[in-house]
């Protein structure tokens, strides 16, 4: 059973450090902290991927803005609690070495379970796109619940999907920046 949960959630990525690393929790005395890390896609944009680590794990107080990092571990979400609303934050848990193996720079593998009726829509270029919540059991009775989006005849195949049905995704993490309208007149840049 433990080897299934520890194949179900696979991450590699590798790219440039962007930010210092910032406290984001501690439990049972062991602090995390946050660090992202831009990926450079084939069309030479950036996916900008947040990474927690121990700080068992790294030296969390060094500045390791520009150094190229390779990540292996296992995608995870949680609901932050901010102001009058709760936030998902999906990151990538473990950490590090310094310098990449030739190994495929952003790679996902999840295996797990549609929690909501996949919604299938095409954008205003005709382009078709599938959305999909999926459930990635880990230890102790918890799990991940990760939005995942299929495009062209994969967007038509997962639109068939049926809540429960236990699927296998390989992919790519992705981000992107967009407005968010605040106010009447403002508008605040966030990163999904």
């Amino acid at each position: 059973m433990l080897d299934k949960v520890f194949t179900n959630n696979q991450v590699t990525i590798a790219g440039e450090v962007v930010s210092e690393f910032t406290f984001s929790h501690e439990v049972y005395g062991e602090h995390f902290y946050i660090v992202n890390i831009a990926v450079c896609r084939l069309s030479n944009s950036y996916d900008v991927i947040p990474v927690m680590v121990s700080e068992r794990l790294i030296d969390v107080t060094s500045d390791y803005r520009g150094c190229v990092l390779q990540v292996s571990g296992q995608f995870r979400s949680y609901n932050r609690h901010e102001e009058n609303r709760n936030r998902l934050l999906l990151s990538v848990l473990e950490f590090i070495s310094e310098e990449p193996d030739g190994a495929k720079t952003n790679s996902v593998l999840l295996d797990g379970y549609i929690c909501k009726q996949p919604i299938y829509r095409k954008t205003p270029l005709g382009r078709e796109i599938a959305d999909l919540l999926l459930a990635v059991n880990r230890p102790y009775g918890k799990s991940d619940y990760i939005p995942c989006i299929c495009w062209g005849r994969n967007a038509r195949f997962a639109d068939k999907f049926e809540v429960g049905s236990h699927i296998q995704i390989w992919g790519r993490i992705q981000s992107r920046e967009y407005q968010k309208k605040i106010a009447e007149d403002q508008y605040e840049k966030r990163v999904a």
